[in-house]
């Protein structure tokens, strides 16, 4: 099972939870924002099989550039999206290193 968190920029955020969801990926959305992540950008985090990782990054992927076809935004935006995959089998020892505090 991996997880990834998926920064994206809000201009793609509908379409790509929209096209997600209807995959059957499982999103949840976290409310942020500050200097880090920055207003404008919208925090997935997604879980997926192991064997639906290749496909997971190809509907992300596909899910912008229709948004950009269709509204003829095509590199208006500095960047579309940044996501990271951790691994869950590495649980064990993100919950151990909370607990030592």
């Amino acid at each position: 099972m991996k997880l990834f968190v998926c920064i994206v920029n809000d201009v793609y955020r509908d379409q790509m939870e929209k096209q997600l969801e209807n995959e059957g990926f499982r999103i949840t959305e976290l409310a942020s924002s500050g200097g880090f992540l920055r207003r404008g950008n919208t925090t997935f985090l997604i879980g997926c099989n192991d064997r639906d990782v290749e496909q997971l990054k190809q509907s992300m992927q596909n899910a912008c550039v229709q948004l950009e076809q269709k509204k003829k935004i095509e590199g208006r935006y500095q960047y579309r999206y940044t996501s990271f995959m951790l691994s869950t089998a590495q649980e064990g020892e993100w919950i151990s290193r909370f607990n030592q505090r």
